[in-house]
């Protein structure tokens, strides 16, 4: 694997992350005054609209193997689209921003794990010590470098959502090597649709009461910025920079959200940059950096080399008629 593969990869996980985060800046601009499930399942047709025609061509091309596969796209779109929003907000009803913090954190660790059990990868001390520094670094970032605070810290219903959705999200991402062999944008297409109707009946309880999508600024707006970002660029490149460097060094790339929260919230709610954001920030970077070094894993690699068999075979094909 090249060292510009591996630099593409850093820079759509970067991308991954820092969309994700900026779903955080519109969840917390909208809260209370749009319906979360509504918004999720609006994206999630806006998606499948947008992808329909734009690349139709490639989705009727990948058609016949998306029927083969339909029950593990079916399962792709219902645990990574559509649980796992759902399930983000739903935690966030009874838990705190302090809570999530710390819990999200824990997700590289999950995949990690995962990784092993589904497949039993092996794990690197690099990697371990990698993800353990970017850790600290969250922690750093939301304790304020004030231990009583982490010491503090209670559990609840809330929290035990947000820790199996980390799980399932990482169970979600080790999967993703077992991807059918289809374009991503057919990929994303099947993925929204299980992803729109599992969060449909959640999105039915809130108009029964009384909690309607509004179609004003906020609310398309919200729509907007969850297919384009949330989804369709967040997806694309989460999906593109696990197929390149594995799910467990991709999995770090997931602390990036918190220092981009920070930085959101710096520049656009007016808060202080303080000493524990920038110690925060040099321990994930740090982090990060160590855990993207090294070989990624054959399995991580065997996509790759399957697709570019595929079409070498497809050429020599075209070249014989």
């Amino acid at each position: 694997m090249s060292s510009r593969s591996v630099l593409l990869a850093v820079v759509m996980l970067t991308c991954a992350a820092l969309s994700w985060a900026g779903n955080h800046v519109v969840a917390r601009a909208i809260a209370g005054t749009v319906p979360p499930a509504s918004v999720n399942v609006l994206r999630w047709i806006v998606v499948a609209l947008l992808i329909g025609v734009v690349a139709h061509r490639q989705i009727a091309r990948d058609w016949p193997v998306m029927r083969r596969h339909w029950k593990l796209l079916a399962a792709f779109g219902v645990t990574g689209g559509g649980v796992f929003g759902t399930l983000q907000y739903v935690g966030l009803q009874y838990t705190s921003v302090v809570n999530m913090g710390v819990l999200n954190s824990v997700a590289p660790a999950l995949i990690v794990l995962a990784n092993w059990l589904a497949f039993r990868d092996a794990i690197r001390p690099l990697q371990v010590f990698g993800i353990a520094i970017s850790l600290a670094g969250v922690l750093a970032m939301v304790s304020r470098l004030d231990l009583a605070v982490l010491m503090d810290l209670s559990f609840n219903l809330g929290d035990l959502i947000i820790l199996g959705n980390m799980a399932l999200f990482a169970f979600y991402s080790v999967c993703l090597k077992e991807r059918p062999p289809i374009a991503l944008s057919s990929f994303l297409f099947a993925l929204s649709l299980p992803a729109a109707l599992v969060n449909l009946p959640w999105a039915l309880a809130e108009f029964a009461n009384g909690f309607v999508f509004a179609p004003d600024a906020m609310g398309l707006g919200a729509v907007a910025y969850a297919a384009l970002f949330t989804s369709i660029v967040a997806y694309v490149c989460w999906s593109r920079g696990v197929e390149t460097l594995g799910s467990g060094r991709a999995g770090v790339f997931l602390h990036l959200i918190p220092l981009f929260n920070t930085v959101f919230g710096t520049l656009l709610f007016g808060e202080t940059l303080q000493v524990h954001h920038t110690v925060g920030l040099a321990l994930i970077l740090t982090g990060v950096t160590l855990t993207a070094q090294g070989p990624a894993s054959a399995r991580a690699r065997a996509p790759m080399r399957s697709s570019q068999t595929s079409k070498r075979r497809k050429r020599a094909r075209q070249r014989a008629v």
